[in-house]
C-alpha cells in the first residue's frame, strides 16, 4: 500500500510502514525574564528553539534489518541531512536511531533529528476559512431545520436561497453584485424566520398554563392542548436555531469583500503594501478598490483600508 505522504531524509524515502502516522513539530521562543522590586519585569526574547524532529515506523520484508543499518550509518555519520514531508522542508542530523530486531523482516525504529535550519516556507497570515464549503454546509443544515418546521413559503424561500448559493462557482474573490445575489433571498428568509418566531411567540403566551389546563377548560381539551404547545416550542426551537444558522450565513458573505484591518501609511506605494500584506505586489488593486483610489502611489499619512481576500485581478486595476 502506498502511504498518502512522502517522507525522505537525505536520499532515503521512507515506504509502506516505514512512515510514521504523526510527525510533530514547532518549538518554543527562548525567553529571558527580568524580574524588578514592585513586581514589574521585563521579557527579552532570544530567538527560536525548534523542538527535534522524530518518529516511529516498522521495517519489514528481507531488505528490513539492511535499510535500518543504513539510518543508523546517518547517525554515525553525523552528517546534515535534508529532510521532507508535505509542505515542510528541514535540514537536520540524525542525533538518535535505536531499532529493535524482532525479526529479519520486521524491525521496529525510533528516529530523532536536531533541527539544523526550518527551510519550510513560513506562513505570516493564517488563511481564511473555505467560505465554499462552510455556506454549503450551512444550507444543507437550514434545509434540514426548514424540513422539520414544515411551513410552506419558507422552504419556497429556502429553495431560491440554495438555487441563488449553487449559481456562484466560487465565493472566495466574488464580486460584490455576486455577494448581493445571494444576501437578497438570505434576507427574505430571515425575515420569514422572524415572522414565524413572533408568531409562535404569540401561541405560546396565549396558553398561561402547560398543556392549556385553565378554568372552565373542558378536560378532553386539556391533551390537545398539550400536544399543540409542544409542537410550537419545538418548532420555535428549530426556529431558533435556523436563525443562528442564517445569521453565520450572512456574516461569511459580508466578509468577503470587508477590510479585515486598517494599515496606517506614510507615504510609499501600494505595490509594496501589497507585497508585505499577501506576498503579490499584484494585488495591489484589490487594495486600491477598497479604499475607492486608481493611484498606486499613497500621499503623505493616511489609514489604508486592508481585504481579507486580495482577489486575482494580476494586478490590472479594472472599472
Amino acid at each position: 500500500m502506498v502511504p498518502d505522504t512522502a517522507l525522505q531524509l537525505g536520499d532515503f524515502e521512507f515506504a509502506s510502514a516505514e512512515v510514521p502516522e504523526q510527525v510533530s513539530f514547532g518549538g518554543s521562543q527562548r525567553i529571558s525574564v527580568k524580574e524588578f522590586i514592585g513586581g514589574k519585569r521585563t521579557l527579552d526574547c532570544m530567538g527560536r528553539s525548534d523542538l527535534p524532529l522524530e518518529w516511529s515506523g516498522i521495517f519489514t520484508g528481507p531488505d528490513a534489518v539492511a535499510r535500518a543499518q543504513y539510518l543508523d550509518f546517518l547517525r554515525v555519520g553525523g552528517l546534515k541531512q535534508a529532510v521532507s514531508w508535505g509542505q515542510f522542508r528541514y535540514t537536520v542530523v540524525v542525533r538518535d536511531f535505536k531499532a529493535d530486531y524482532f525479526r529479519y523482516y520486521r524491525v521496529p525504529y525510533h528516529i530523532t533529528c536536531e533541527v539544523v535550519s526550518d527551510d519550510t516556507h513560513p506562513i505570516s497570515d493564517a488563511p481564511p476559512p473555505a467560505i465554499d464549503a462552510a455556506l454549503q454546509d450551512d444550507m444543507d443544515g437550514a434545509n434540514g431545520l426548514g424540513d422539520a418546521i414544515g411551513d410552506g413559503p419558507l422552504s419556497a424561500l429556502l429553495g431560491g436561497l440554495g438555487t441563488a448559493i449553487g449559481a456562484v462557482s466560487s465565493f472566495a474573490n466574488a464580486a460584490q453584485s455576486t455577494i448581493n445575489s445571494v444576501l437578497t433571498p438570505l434576507a427574505a428568509v430571515q425575515q420569514r424566520v422572524s415572522t414565524l418566531i413572533t408568531a409562535s411567540g404569540l401561541t405560546l403566551q396565549n396558553v398561561s398554563t402547560f398543556g392549556g389546563v385553565l378554568p372552565n377548560t373542558p378536560f378532553s381539551q386539556a391533551p390537545l392542548n398539550l400536544i399543540s404547545q409542544t409542537a410550537t416550542m419545538v418548532d420555535c426551537n428549530n426556529l431558533f436555531c435556523l436563525r443562528n444558522v442564517l445569521g453565520r450565513m450572512n456574516a461569511n458573505l459580508v466578509s468577503v469583500n470587508s477590510p479585515q484591518k486598517r494599515l496606517p501609511t506614510v507615504g510609499g506605494n501600494l505595490f509594496q503594501v501589497a507585497q508585505a500584506q499577501y506576498g503579490d505586489a499584484t494585488a495591489w488593486t484589490a487594495i486600491a478598490k477598497a479604499n475607492g483610489v486608481t493611484d498606486p502611489f499613497v500621499q503623505g499619512a493616511t489609514s489604508l483600508a486592508i481585504p481579507g481576500r486580495p482577489g486575482s485581478s494580476g494586478g490590472v486595476l479594472s472599472a
